[in-house]
């Protein structure tokens, strides 16, 4: 079983997305386990700001570093997981190292993934430097937080485990799957709709043609 926990001030965000299609059948299976939790359950204020201004100052508020911390020795201490490089801590950041199929190969090897959420203007350094094993970027734009990120992170992570896909090939020829590697085209019934037709190649049943157009209309192909 691979552990996902959330450190979020929004944890209700997530129980649409992962109580649906192939999440939620991974949860069911006990392929995978799913927390989420309130950073503001692990303020030591009593308003549960998770948040104030920036030293220096400047536009827009900071995540301290004190609930992320209270929040991520929490869940390493409760954790069932004793071999801690097995565990890793990610937080969500626009300056982060870009996220790739090859970094959820890699996640996907961890038992379990803690992910950090940032909200507001960003979150205090201290966390990158000194409570975060990494930190990752979903592209070159800014987002409002790192609650869809994580989501990111727990589909193309769960999606590679063993099991969770109903076709194992489905992980594995498909884009991405290899550096430069983009696959070809899908078609479904009916065979011509608006006068558009599935190529004929793929109803012929001749499987090393099949393959062949498969290959040609790849980049990179197998």
């Amino acid at each position: 079983m691979k552990r996902f926990d959330i450190l979020t001030i929004f944890p209700e965000i997530f129980d649409s997305y992962f109580g649906e299609s192939i999440l939620k059948r991974a949860k069911e299976s006990g392929a995978i386990e799913i927390g989420t939790h309130n950073l503001r359950d692990y303020t030591e204020n009593k308003h549960r700001n998770v948040d104030d201004t920036p030293y220096g100052g400047g536009a827009g508020m900071v995540m301290r570093v004190e609930p992320i911390y209270n929040c991520v020795n929490s869940v390493k201490n409760s954790s069932k997981i004793s071999n801690q490089s097995l565990v890793r801590t990610i937080l969500f950041s626009a300056k982060g190292k870009r996220y790739t199929q090859a970094d959820a190969e890699r996640l996907s090897k961890y038992d379990q993934l803690i992910l950090i959420c940032g909200r507001y203007e960003g979150v205090d350094e201290r966390v990158a430097q000194n409570i975060a094993d990494e930190e990752i970027s979903v592209g070159d734009f800014v987002l409002t937080g790192g609650e869809i990120p994580a989501m990111l992170v727990v589909d193309s992570v769960t999606r590679l485990l063993s099991g969770v896909l109903g076709n194992v090939e489905s992980a594995v020829y498909e884009s991405h799957s290899s550096d430069g590697y983009l696959e070809h085209g899908q078609y479904s019934k009916p065979e011509e709709f608006e006068g558009w037709k599935v190529p004929e190649v793929l109803l012929s049943g001749n499987h090393k043609e099949i393959e062949k157009w498969r290959n040609e209309n790849s980049k990179d192909g197998f």
